[in-house]
Order: structure tokens, then sequence, then C-alpha cells
């Protein structure tokens, strides 16, 4: 080793000893005629002192010469910092190293973007740090990031260790059942005109592995979608998936519970209470507006389809009449909204097919709205007890469909705290996760356009026991054994109960998805064979991995933990992928290009 300690190690302990450092030069300094030179290594930093009247010329004119982030290797004798020049803002800042011998392994070229600055990420364009992602990865934040990533996969492991679980691969190259997001296809050279698809989950293979008596397995598995990205979604991504035999929801509650207590402890040194309360779907969107609710501030729904059924004010009557409800929020001390924060939440409310946004702005002790007129005593009475208006609130309302309307004022909702948290009118604990499961989804929804049922969740799922008679008679009524786990508004993981029996699996795909039965046949066939031969019940969940080290790391974008991530349109900067391929390589694949022309 080209070194005897890291450079985060040296104590008071280690005065007197000689060392040897190697790193990167983080910073230098020119000083009263001795040169000051900080170097880092993954640990962290040392001072060390270059004194010309202790070394050679050669040695301090190449100290002097040093640039950032060039890499070095010094030998030297640790002293204690003279007094008054200790630095308490690093560990190792109450001792230096004297130098006596210094090699330069590498002379770096002047950088792109300093690393040594944290503000780097908001100063810095995001595609230049892409560009550069070795150099952004010498970052403080960013090194810290790696670390908590790879301390909680190391946790996690353990912790299924501890629970009897195996560790189990699942292939890469998988064959294509086109029912979720849109798949990345891999030709097959040996078999011309066949594609292997990559997983967009192990979904199917945890399931064989079930009937292979592996009765648990996890892996943090790499998956595959190509579709449009956000700051929360990359064309590949980890998640903790695990599958369970001999289960019931209880023990994936139980499970996934203990999990997370053990992940937050390792990371953030936090305790997590448990268990984690548990709501329906429906009344997660009926008080949130959303499945996955933010918890941490109130600003819930309240219904008043009732109170307004035979109101004057026709849009809310007309739209009960039509068989949806009238719901509304109390934005408190959100009256001073702004013509453009109106504007902001009237789009959002058009964007679910609403025409309009109506509201209230309650200000110097009046109701403030052209829709007053039309309410009676009796309707302002209702809004004043359920939603507890006072001076300076601003009530929002949505007349639609039930479902349109908990979307378009949970939508609202969030917007309202966001802007609340900018006034300083809502304070969230940086440190608080509120923790809850989301329950009893819908088995199926329905696509009016197709005319034809969906799986709310993945055809594997399956429904509650009671409900299944309902199946063939009123499917809409049908509740799925499908669970979310969330924390802050973000779906951590779901998973669900799974079907093991092969007959219903068959119904669930032929009779209500409408597969064709050689369709299902092609792309399932071997699991459904699978289940003749001795199925467990079992079930499992995937926890999104990226996104949880993201939640732990207090950052918005998965991309801030990913080691070399996509940018939003899918493209890798520092290697600059996607790119050509030559002809002979799609010869041999039997490929024939037909792009279409980029319009000028």
């Amino acid at each position: 080793m080209k070194r005897t300690h890291h450079c985060n190690e040296l104590r008071p302990a280690h005065i007197g000893q000689t060392v040897t450092l190697s790193g990167w030069v983080h910073s230098r300094r020119d000083l009263g005629g001795l040169i000051f030179v900080d170097i880092r290594d993954r640990e962290g930093r040392t001072q060390s002192v270059f004194d010309p009247s202790d070394l050679t010329k050669e040695i301090f004119e190449s100290a002097a010469s040093l640039r950032s982030e060039s890499v070095i290797s010094i030998t030297g004798k640790v002293r204690q910092r003279p007094v008054g020049t200790n630095n308490s803002k690093i560990v190792t800042g109450e001792v230096e190293v004297m130098v006596t011998a210094l090699e330069i392994l590498n002379q770096a070229d002047v950088l792109p973007f300093p690393v040594d600055d944290p503000g780097v990420a908001s100063k810095v364009n995001e595609e230049l740090r892409l560009q550069y992602r070795y150099l952004d990865l010498r970052r403080p934040e960013m090194a810290r990031n790696l670390r908590l990533r790879s301390k909680v996969a190391t946790a996690t492991r353990v912790y299924l260790d501890e629970q009897g679980f195996l560790e189990v691969e699942t292939p890469m190259l998988f064959k294509s059942t086109p029912e979720g997001a849109r798949e990345f296809l891999v030709p097959s050279r040996v078999h011309p005109g066949h594609f292997y698809a990559l997983p967009q989950s192990p979904q199917q293979f945890k399931q064989i592995l079930m009937v292979a008596g592996v009765e648990r397995y996890f892996q943090l598995a790499k998956c595959f979608r190509d579709e449009d990205l956000r700051a929360d979604r990359q064309p590949e991504f980890t998640q903790v998936d695990l599958e369970m035999s001999f289960i019931e929801r209880e023990d994936i509650y139980n499970l996934i519970e203990g999990l997370i207590q053990r992940v937050w402890k390792t990371a953030l040194n936090i305790d997590i209470s448990a268990p984690f309360k548990r709501i329906s779907f429906n009344e997660a969107l009926n008080r949130y507006g959303i499945d996955k609710p933010d918890t941490r501030f109130g600003m819930e729904l309240a219904d008043f389809t009732e109170e307004f059924r035979a109101s004057t004010f026709k849009v809310f009557s007309g739209a009960i009449a039509s068989g949806g409800v009238v719901k509304a929020i109390n934005a408190k001390g959100l009256a001073g909204a702004t013509q453009g924060q109106i504007e902001t939440m009237t789009d959002y409310a058009k964007s679910f097919g609403a025409k309009g946004l109506a509201f209230i702005k309650v200000e110097n002790g009046e109701w403030k709205s052209p829709i007053v007129k039309f309410f009676s005593e009796t309707e302002k009475g209702a809004l004043r007890q359920k939603l507890g208006i006072e001076e300076g609130d601003l009530i929002l309302f949505a007349a639609d469909q039930w479902l349109t309307a908990c979307e378009i004022l949970g939508k609202i909702r969030l917007y309202c705290a966001d802007v609340l948290k900018g006034q300083g009118k809502l304070t969230v604990p940086s440190d608080r996760f509120d923790f809850l499961w989301v329950v009893d989804f819908p088995l199926l929804s329905f696509d009016k356009e197709q005319n034809r049922w969906y799986s709310s969740h993945h055809p594997f799922t399956a429904p509650v026991a009671e409900d299944a008679a309902l199946l063939s008679t009123d499917p809409k009524k049908v509740r799925g054994q499908h669970y979310d786990v969330v924390v802050n508004g973000v779906e951590l993981g779901g998973g669900s109960i799974r079907i093991h029996q092969p007959e219903l699996q068959k119904t669930i795909f032929e009779q209500l998805l409408q597969i064709p039965p050689e369709t299902v046949k092609a792309r399932f066939g071997y699991m459904l064979e699978a289940f003749r031969y001795g199925c467990p019940p079992h079930g499992g969940i995937a926890l999104g991995f990226d996104r949880m080290i993201a939640i732990l790391c207090g950052t918005p974008s998965i991309r801030d933990v990913i080691a070399f991530p996509k940018t939003a349109k899918g493209t890798d900067l520092m290697t600059d992928s996607p790119a050509p391929v030559e002809p002979k390589q799609l010869r041999d694949l039997h490929i024939e290009l037909k792009v279409a022309k980029k319009e000028v």
C-alpha cells in the first residue's frame, strides 16, 4: 500500500509518528513562505505543511506547482497544530503532517467545475455534472450518498438473511410480456427474428421460485422500463425484491416494518415506531385525494355532497345529480394567494377535465367569491363546521365524479402545502417520517376507451377471499390483496398476495382481462403449467431501493444516489450512449434500420 493511514484517521495520539498519506489535492494555500496542502481520500482530509527550511528545493517547487485534484503521496511526521489554528470542521483538525517527501502520482488538468464547493449542485448545470460524473462523485455529498447506499444494501442483506431468506439472482434476458410499461428489447443473433426483453421486474421468476420450494427469496434486483423519465424514474433501477411462501398479508407487513426500522436506524440513527398505520385505498382518496398520502400535515378533504344536493348553485347540485360528489379543502392562511397561484391550481383542475376551480377567500371578515351568493346559511354553516374556517383561509372546491374530485383536490392540496412551506406558514420537520400501509385497492380498473378491465396492480394479484365470488357478477367491487408502503407522500414499495391456483389465474387472464387463450399460453403457459405441480400460497413486495436511498439522503432526485444515471432523455453524457453501431453488427442480428427523418 502507498499509505500507512487514510486521510480521516490521524488524531493527537499519532503525534510524533511518521506516516504516509495518499489522495487528491483538496486545496493548496501559500502562506508566509509555507505551503499548506489539504490531502483528501474517500474517508476525509488532512492538512499537510511544506516548510522550505526542511525540504529540498525540488520538493518545495513541486508542492508549489500542485493543482487541485492532482493525485499525490506524502510522507512526514504528525505534529500538533500551532495554538489557535485548529480546524473544528474536520475530525483531523487538531493535527497536521510536516512533509518530508512528496510523490506526484498524477497531475490534474484544470477542472470544468470545482469539487470542493458544497454548493456545486445548485451552481453547476446538471448535464455538465453528468458529463464529468467521475468528478461529481468526488464531491463530499455525493461520496456520502454512495457510502450510505452501500451501508443500506448491506443492512438489507443482513436483515433478510436473519429472517431466513436466500439471495437468488434471476435472469437479465427474459421474454417479452407487453402488459405493463414499454420494454427494452434485445435481438437474438442465434435465433433470427426473435428477441429477449430486459425484465421490468423479476415477478414471474420469483413466483416460480416459490413453486420450486425456495420459500423465502430476495435480491437487489436490476429492473428496466423504456418509458419517459422524471426525477424519481430511470430506465434502469434497483429494487429490494422478495417473495415468501405460506404467508398472509400480515406477515409481509411485519417483515417490511422490521426491515425499514433496521434501515432507518443504520442510515440515520432514527428509531421508527411500528406497526405502521393502515388505511384503505378509499380512505386515502377520500381524506387526501391520493393513494400515497403525505400525512405530516392536515388540510384533509371534506365531503359536502349531502349538504349541496339541493343547492341553488347548479354547478354543485348538477354534479351530484350526475352521480358525482362535492369536496373541499381549507388551505389555512392562504387567502393571500396570488393570481398566478390561483391560475396554477385552476390548471391542475382543468388537467383532470374540470371546467374551472371554485374557491372562497376569507379576508377582513368577508367571504370573497362570486359563488357565495348562491349558498344558503345552512350550507355556509356546514362549511364553517367541517372546515373550521377562519380569517385568512382559502377554501377550494371540486365537484365531479368521486375519483376525479378527489384527485383534483389531492393535487391542489400538495401544491398549497408547498406554497405555505415557502411562506413559513407550514413547518414539516426534515427528520419526521410518517409511514403507513395503503391496502384494499380495487383488483381491477375499467378502461372506457378500450371497453375492458385491466389489473390495478398486476394480473398475478389475488382477490380478497370474501370478494372472490363477485369476480363474475360485479368485478368493480372486488378488492385485491395489494398493499403499498408509503412514507411522506412517496410510494416506497408495493406488492401483493399472489394467485396460486392455475384455474383462477387462467380466469383472470382470459375472462376478465380478455387476453386470448393462445396469447395466455404463449406468454404465461410455462407459469400456469408450473402452478399445476403444487404451488404454495405466496406473496411478496418490491421496495424502490433508489427512491429509498434518495429519501434517506434528503434529495428529491434519484440521480443523486445512482453512481452513473441517465439524463431525463435517457442518455449517458459521460459515455455518450446510446450510440450508433457498426452495420456488420446489425447484419449479424438480421436487423435493417428504418429511422424516421428528423423534421427541420
